[in-house]
């Protein structure tokens, strides 16, 4: 979680530097700071914790004192701390001392971002009940709350014993990341902002007349007049045997142009980056845009095989595609068909009933939508360090 938080904030060009109490550099750009007196493991932490809990505050006290005066003068030329689970469990007392004198001096605002505790769980150490202990259940008034669920917030609200302003900002993930894309597709999806879409639809095909790509079109135009925030992605080699590809990519581009989707479609072969360069053929990853895509769609006039269907078939891609012999072959009963006689209006209908009637892409599209990191820092994380900053709680 810390690397993802880090990592967006790097992308939106906030400074970062993490402080911990042992581990190393784990992200490019972002700067590490290693004392073994944040770590929870560290024998003089240990000592302090073990003699806390038979009730002596002398060696806790001044190992407070130590890391709260390490943090004053560390944090002096940074606007927020943010502090993951050390508020809120137990595994480094002094320090969570330190965190409280530090919030008291209001030296640098501070985010308590609580996953956990362990007053839970039924069968928490009982020593956490006394004196000493119990700052793990106040709430200072000097401190932000943010918490990672509706459930948590009520859990913490209930063990605070008073009102206290908790924000959710939950837990996220960075697709590209998890799905380890290429660094060229992750490119393409950035500039055509893809993972934003209400509906991807891939056609991994060359460019020939045999592909029909003019009636992907003719669907992607009915489907946009439904006000759906689609992408068309075609992988859209040239075939090297036939000179007729180039022209057939002209007219498809006129075509879309007409029908108003030219900027909803892109073509990756031949793709030209932001920076200039051009995405060849061979090194297109595929997979990746099967990954992002809620359909394989292939409208193909006749094939001799079927790769595709194969490739959607180990990625449990939903499929839709004519109805020809070779597809049938390879499809049976398990991937859905159209007649190249029906209307594109008829087959955007059977698009739509396939990719609502699917809860794993209802699920993935709203993942990207609300637990993307990016979806997560643009909607509640940046708006949080901005109240911070203003001193709003």
């Amino acid at each position: 979680m810390i690397r993802r938080q880090a990592k967006v904030l790097r992308e939106h060009f906030h400074t970062v530097k993490v402080f911990a109490g042992d581990g190393d550099k784990f992200l490019e750009g972002c700067e590490v700071e290693i004392n073994p007196l944040l770590s929870s493991t560290n024998a003089e932490v240990d000592k302090a914790n073990e003699e806390a809990r038979k009730g002596e505050r002398r060696n806790l006290e001044k190992l407070a004192g130590r890391i709260c005066n390490y943090l004053e003068e560390t944090l002096a030329n940074f606007d927020i701390l943010i502090a993951h689970n050390v508020l809120s469990m137990h595994f480094n007392l002094a320090l969570t001392y330190a965190l409280h004198r530090l919030a008291d001096k209001k030296i640098i605002p501070i985010i308590a971002w609580n996953h956990d505790s362990p007053y839970f769980y039924e069968d928490y150490p009982r020593y956490l009940d006394t004196e000493l202990w119990s700052i793990l259940k106040e709430a200072n008034p000097n401190i932000h709350y943010v918490t990672i669920s509706e459930y948590r917030k009520k859990l913490f609200q209930k063990l605070y014993r008073k009102k206290v302003r908790i924000e959710v900002i939950s837990d996220g993930i960075d697709p590209k990341d998890f799905l380890k894309m290429s660094p060229l597709s992750v490119k393409v999806i950035e500039e055509m902002d893809l993972l934003k879409k209400d509906l991807l639809i891939f056609q991994p095909c060359r460019l020939h007349p045999r592909k029909n790509v003019e009636l992907s079109i003719k669907v992607l135009k009915s489907l946009r007049e439904r006000n759906l925030n689609v992408s068309l992605i075609i992988t859209g080699a040239h075939d090297p045997h036939d000179e007729r590809s180039r022209d057939y990519k002209r007219r498809l581009i006129e075509l879309a142009n007409k029908e108003g989707v030219g900027k909803d479609i892109v073509f990756l072969a031949g793709y030209k980056l932001k920076d200039g360069s051009v995405l060849h053929a061979d090194l297109i990853s595929t997979m990746d845009f099967y990954l992002i895509s809620d359909l394989l769609f292939l409208p193909s006039l006749h094939e001799g095989f079927g790769i595709p269907l194969l490739e959607a078939g180990l990625l449990k891609v939903p499929v839709l595609c004519s109805d020809i012999d070779s597809f049938k072959e390879i499809g049976k009963g398990d991937v859905e068909m159209f007649s190249l006689k029906d209307s594109p209006e008829k087959i955007a209908e059977k698009i739509m009933e396939l990719v609502n009637k699917s809860k794993q892409g209802r699920l993935f599209r709203r993942i990207l939508k609300e637990y993307s990191i990016e979806s997560i820092y643009i909607k509640k994380f940046l708006p949080l360090l901005k109240n911070v900053l203003k001193g709003q709680k």
